[in-house]
């Protein structure tokens, strides 16, 4: 029998599982088949348009008549500086040469804002997902509860104490505590404020005695054993992100899936050098050549590094590839090595294994 957590009684699944909603990885088939498999799925919509946004909830509504999420960023708008830019650019020059390419004449943002976008807003009303998340923040607290009165759920991510407060008091349903072990993006609300580092466990143990909201531990947990031991320290659920990459249905090419089960796996680094905010992946040459040097010009906001989405489509076309990939692009990943699940349910079994073994934390002492 597995436990009845608040958040399974919000969420309607059967299990305290969410699949991490992953831009760039996520996909309407991964999140219908895990929310078929009894857990909540996710879409990432981030650098959706409203009517793409609209049209991934019902490319997954097609496949699923489950609940599941959908994610938005709340950052504040970049403010773009043509002569910081510019030196960044220049100084990426001999990255785009290694690769017989030439810099962009500017910087693009990949990544929409969830806060003042109107017409997403009245998207996600029209479409009614059950379940709508945000990170790097939050909207206004109207929208918040237009959102409730919709009958759709919401949930925020919270590095801290502090941004938990936020949340709570903004009127969101729970708090997803985003431990430092989280790959992906961190969801610090002001980055100016520094990174609190706080790992998965600990911010679970001080948001369940601080909060009253429901919280959902996510960081470095890969299976049952680590989802038992986030629910006996008062997790309600958990949020899973590297666990479900190599799932058939994500949108992981071969080689992040390779270096997902390579010896590489083992060693993660959190770098601001991609879109400008600190965001956790698999140490390549990024971390090690171009980290220190982005904080100079780019913005604290969610953009896009140019270096990886130029110089790759360029190295694609060259025979042989002038560096291993792995070398010079992005690969999320949280720590701890994930396990190869050859279908998104194989989690969930090991979940519902470890119930079945005596060995889930089944009592009331859990809370919520």
């Amino acid at each position: 029998m597995l436990p009845d957590h608040p958040a399974q009684r919000l969420l309607k699944v059967a299990h305290p599982i969410i699949q991490a909603p992953m831009l760039g990885t996520s996909s309407p088939q991964l999140a219908a088949a895990v929310s078929n498999a009894g857990a909540l799925g996710s879409i990432a919509l981030s650098a959706s348009t409203p009517q793409q946004a609209e049209d991934m909830i019902a490319a997954t509504r097609a496949l699923t008549d489950k609940p599941f999420n959908v994610n938005l960023f709340c950052h504040r708008a970049p403010v773009a500086d043509a002569v910081r830019e510019a030196a960044w650019l220049d100084w990426l020059r001999p990255w785009f040469q290694e690769f017989g390419a030439e810099p962009p004449a500017t910087i693009k943002n990949l990544y929409g804002s969830f806060i003042g976008d109107e017409a997403m807003l009245e998207a996600l009303l029209r479409a009614r997902p059950a379940v709508a998340s945000f990170h790097f923040g939050l909207p206004d607290a109207d929208w918040i509860r237009a959102l409730r009165e919709a009958g759709i759920v919401t949930l925020a991510s919270a590095t801290s104490l502090d941004e938990a407060e936020r949340v709570e008091a903004a009127g969101v349903d729970m708090v997803v505590a985003q431990g430092v072990e989280a790959g992906g993006h961190r969801g610090i609300f002001d980055p100016a404020q520094g990174d609190p580092g706080i790992g998965t466990f600990a911010l679970t143990r001080l948001l369940r005695a601080r909060t009253r909201l429901p919280v959902i531990a996510a960081g470095g947990v890969m299976d049952g054993q680590g989802i038992a031991a986030a629910l006996a320290l008062g997790a309600s659920a958990v949020q899973m992100g590297t666990a479900f990459v190599l799932c058939p249905e994500s949108l992981a090419n071969a080689a992040y899936r390779a270096e997902l089960q390579s010896p590489r796996a083992r060693h993660t680094g959190i770098t601001a050098a991609i879109s400008g905010r600190p965001a956790r992946g698999l140490v390549n040459r990024i971390h090690k050549e171009v980290d220190v040097a982005s904080g100079k010009w780019m913005s604290p906001a969610p953009r896009r590094c140019p270096i990886t989405p130029s110089c790759m489509t360029r190295a694609r076309r060259c025979t042989p590839p002038p560096a291993p990939a792995a070398a010079r692009n992005s690969r999320p990943s949280g720590q701890g090595k994930a396990r190869r699940w050859p279908v998104p349910c194989l989690p969930l079994n090991w979940w519902r294994r470890w119930c079945r073994n005596g060995r889930s934390p089944c009592s009331s002492a859990i809370g919520r």
